[in-house]
């Protein structure tokens, strides 16, 4: 027998998420943390790319942006050393909500403790083991070392994950050279010019974005919270992540980079990282699953977030269904499938993003150009930015004649139903499946009637008619659709048990 359900290794965002879609699909579980209090160091900014979607979605975005210093945020971003500017765009395929980590996981865990996930901070685990009925970790906590058995355990444990190094789970990549320090910090009037260039003494003028030196780079951008500064130098040290950026560091490293001093003062975000492009060999070893960046480390800022919280809301609904014993055969194995392969979407781009970040001669230079006048054009510009959100990803899905739309994230589609307006939105926070009816086809709905238990179904009308109906995941991917006015009672039955298993009572 096994004392729980489920122990998630890491009170980070991955982790954390983990442990509320659980809570929302019925699962109660066991977050262990290592350190004995929430951390302060702010590593990530704010949370951008799809992540959001998913948030509004749960009904739980307001939370986030109500805490954050500017919610909408003009839709400008890095791309490896050029700009992204998305601004032109009416519906730009990528937005961020400025917030820094120690909010989001503060947040993360209020949604979590809401919906029943217990929490306990200062608790190490130091060995792993499974057999075929349960995971049995070993633990350190502030009373001693004692174990516990749970079905599942899942690493959200950080790069240097100790739960993918006790499952003997590869991590091959690359570790990049380099060091990034990044800062929010006020300077001088007289230093910050009007028009956002700085002027600095001995040196000059600096302009707004990205200067490069042959001893690194350095980049910065005036906004109304103060200055934005970030230096990137090549450095083979291997800094811990939990070692703090100091004021100090920061203005040695911007003295190194651009040969001149920039008075700094008031930081309100400094944090340091290094750049690594890993990807755990699986994201399953039996009942031992990773999630975060315990499965993959991505070398630009920006993506990570988004990804390692996807993939918490992709597994979570899959292993509620295996706890709740109603889960098909591969249905776990889906996780790493389809999130193995999203990882690697976005360490295509992000790779990409090194390309243009490394290069320090004159082919470099160009090449940056180059990119940078191809951004400028809205089809380019709308590409990169869905890859750096993840909105590009689809699923692959088993079945060799799949609607287009099966795999892809649902659109926000408005609805008219007999009780009135509504959204595909608002039908989602209780990330249970769906079978939305578009076109009134009974014999759909009788079909999925089976599944009631556990699959939801509606009914409604949509000016942009897409299909006539859509089998939703809880994680929001379409897992099926109906053609137009084609029969499709059958290719539903089979979606409803690759995915939801027998109904019940069979």
């Amino acid at each position: 027998m096994s004392d729980i359900d489920v122990i998630i290794v890491g009170a980070g965002p991955a982790g954390l998420t983990l442990a509320a879609e659980l809570g929302l699909a019925g699962v109660r579980p066991l977050v262990l943390e290592k350190h004995a209090l929430p951390r302060d160091v702010p590593k990530a900014s704010g949370i951008a790319g799809r992540i959001l979607d998913v948030l509004r979605y749960r009904g739980i975005l307001d939370r986030f942006e109500a805490a954050s210093s500017n919610p909408h945020l003009a839709a400008r971003f890095p791309f490896g050393g050029v700009h992204l500017d998305l601004t032109g765009l009416a519906d730009p395929p990528l937005r961020a909500v400025p917030l820094p980590q120690m909010e989001i996981e503060r947040l993360l865990a209020e949604r979590a403790g809401e919906l029943g996930a217990e929490i306990r901070r200062g608790h190490q685990v130091t060995g792993v083991s499974q057999d075929e009925g349960a995971v049995t970790a070993r633990i350190v906590g502030p009373d001693g070392p004692y174990q516990l058995r749970a079905r599942y355990l899942v690493g959200c444990d950080g790069g240097r994950s100790r739960v993918r190094e006790l499952a003997g789970i590869g991590f091959p990549g690359t570790t990049y050279p380099e060091v990034n320090r990044v800062a929010q910090v006020s300077v001088p009037d007289s230093v910050l010019l009007d028009n956002g260039d700085l002027e600095l003494p001995g040196l000059g003028r600096v302009a707004a974005g990205f200067t490069r030196t042959d001893r690194g780079m350095f980049a910065f951008a005036a906004n109304p919270g103060g200055l934005f500064l970030q230096t990137v130098e090549d450095d083979s040290t291997d800094y811990d992540d939990d070692d703090p950026l100091t004021l100090a560091e920061l203005s040695a490293s911007v003295q190194r980079v651009l040969g001149a001093e920039l008075p700094m003062s008031d930081p309100k975000r400094l944090s340091r990282f290094t750049f690594k492009d890993r990807q755990a060999e699986r994201y399953r070893d039996g009942r031992i699953l990773l999630a975060g960046d315990a499965a993959h480390l991505l070398p630009a800022t920006g993506t990570a977030l988004n990804v390692g919280m996807l993939d918490s809301v992709n597994l979570g609904w899959k292993l509620a269904a295996a706890v709740q014993g109603w889960a098909p055969a591969d249905l776990l194995d889906s996780y790493h499938v389809e999130r193995h392969f999203a990882g690697a979407r976005a360490r295509l781009q992000t790779r990409a993003q090194v390309a243009l970040r490394r290069g320090i001669d004159s082919a470099a230079d160009a090449l940056r150009e180059v990119v940078q006048e191809l951004l400028a054009d809205a089809p380019a510009a709308r590409r990169i930015g869905e890859m750096i959100a993840g909105t590009d990803v689809r699923y692959p899905m088993p079945g060799a004649e799949n609607h287009a739309l099966t795999g892809v994230f649902v659109p926000d589609l408005a609805l008219r139903t007999e009780t009135g307006a509504t959204t595909v939105a608002a039908l989602l926070p209780s990330g249970r499946p769906i079978l939305l009816d578009l076109a009134d086809r009974p014999e759909l709905r009788a079909v999925a009637a089976a599944w009631a238990d556990r699959v939801d179904i509606h009914t409604g009308k949509a000016a942009d008619h897409p299909a006539d109906a859509l089998l939703i995941r809880p994680d929001g991917h379409i897992a099926w659709a109906a053609a137009i006015d084609e029969p499709a009672a059958d290719t539903l039955r089979a979606a409803l048990t690759s995915w939801f298993g027998s109904p019940a009572g069979t």
